[in-house]
């Protein structure tokens, strides 16, 4: 009898057994994955629910009277709120590490489930090979069933094609899931500045906190006291803008249209990452009212709580940075930071409860360089934020610019003239 091409059951089970063992050996191990997985979901869900009581706590003490108790409480909730949020992140970081380890054991998996059916296919080949000693012809002339033969041929080629297509499919998978992993530990690497962008935002409301502290001492506690520097902090208010719009009308200078960008949307990006805008430049119905000495709002405002990152509006060079609160009875910008653009344009970022950039220093869009407070003649915490023509602004001692004896003659500061104060809204 000829030998025939028949492919021996026990091959064909131990082919299935070798593609499916790789997965039934992970399914374990990945439903354990899953589980902690599950865990860190339930642990953000609970801490987001957290982070919405502290949110409506900070709402609810926002609407009350500005005493120096709940300006302490409102620091309070919002260091709790922060606490919070970093642990949210933490899990979230917990949870990418966890599915980064999955994707990579699945992607080890297929790897070897590859190589298996490779050799298995190789292995077949040669099986067939070693069978088909004598031709097509003589073993259909020699065999006393014609349709063994066709059978056998059948199912071979069926085997060798099923084959093919799973390491196809496999390798797909393979691809697949290695770009899987790659956005996932991109995501891990977002996750962990973010988490380091609220460590940092934790340590700038500790800060704050510890300023306020030094409040109460000042104030021996007394909320009459307070009351007392928060009027001083607007009558000083209206002196120095007084001052500053005096200066800024008697500065000449023309704009060169062709030193700074057309107005466009996108060209700054905004400086906090969510926007309020509570006032905006020129005449609003604030500076009508008799504030700015009837010049205009020189830039827009942003609400912001204490302890909010500031984010560089564009790629620049910090041109100066400065405290005016440290002249005393001196209440302007406060804490403030110019950055110069290879545009044409300036920003000024004002009001803040913490600096953390230095004059040269080179900053990216979107770095934070600071953190948003309530200093100067601010009486609530938010963001000043001005756009100048960069040939416009300079940083100078306000008594040298006005050659007037004021509060603030001795601060270090940016003055420009009217003309050279742009719109912020027209480039973000």
């Amino acid at each position: 009898m000829p030998r025939r091409l028949h492919i021996p059951s026990a091959l064909l089970a131990g082919i299935l057994c070798v593609l499916l063992l790789p997965f039934l050996i992970r399914a374990e191990t990945a439903q354990e994955i899953q589980a902690e997985i599950d865990t860190n979901s339930a642990q953000i869900e609970a801490l987001n629910k957290e982070i919405a009581a502290y949110e409506k706590q900070l709402a609810d003490v926002g609407t009350k009277k500005q005493t120096l108790q709940n300006t302490l409480s409102q620091l309070d909730i919002q260091r709790k709120k922060l606490t919070a949020s970093i642990s949210v992140t933490k899990s979230k970081i917990k949870t990418l590490q966890l599915q980064i380890q999955s994707l990579s054991e699945n992607i080890e998996g297929k790897q070897s489930s590859i190589r298996t059916e490779e050799a298995g296919l190789a292995e077949t080949i040669r099986s067939l090979h070693a069978t088909q000693s004598e031709t097509l012809a003589t073993a259909i002339l020699s065999s006393d069933d014609i349709t063994d033969i066709w059978n056998d041929i059948d199912a071979t080629r069926a085997l060798q094609e099923a084959m093919r297509n799973e390491i196809a499919e496999l390798s797909k998978q393979k691809q697949s899931l290695t770009e899987t992993k790659t956005a996932t530990e991109k995501k891990r690497a977002e996750l962990l500045r973010e988490q380091n962008n609220l460590l940092a935002e934790q340590g700038s409301l500790d800060a704050t906190r510890k300023a306020q502290n030094e409040l109460l001492a000042q104030t021996k506690s007394q909320e009459s006291t307070f009351q007392s520097i928060l009027a001083e902090k607007q009558a000083a208010k209206a002196s120095f803008e007084a001052a500053l719009s005096d200066l800024q009308s008697k500065l000449q200078y023309t704009i060169d249209p062709s030193l700074i960008p057309p107005a466009g949307k996108g060209i700054l990006r905004w400086p906090l990452s969510s926007v309020k805008v509570t006032q905006y430049f020129g005449n609003t119905a604030f500076a009508m009212s008799g504030a700015y000495a009837g010049k205009g709002h020189n830039g827009i405002d942003f609400r912001a709580p204490i302890g909010t990152p500031i984010k560089a509006a564009l790629t620049g060079t910090v041109l100066g940075t400065g405290n005016t609160d440290a002249v005393r009875g001196c209440y302007s910008y406060g804490k403030w930071v110019v950055i110069r653009h290879s545009n044409g344009l300036s920003t000024l970022y004002a009001h803040l409860s913490q600096i953390d950039v230095s004059t040269g220093q080179s900053v990216s869009t979107g770095q934070v360089i600071g953190y948003s407070g309530a200093t100067g003649y601010a009486t609530g915490p938010h963001l000043h934020f001005t756009v100048y023509a960069a040939s416009a602004v300079q940083i100078i001692k306000l008594g040298e610019a006005t050659n007037k004896k004021t509060a603030c003659s001795n601060a270090v500061m940016p003055v420009a003239p009217l003309s050279g104060y742009l719109n912020p809204i027209d480039y973000l």
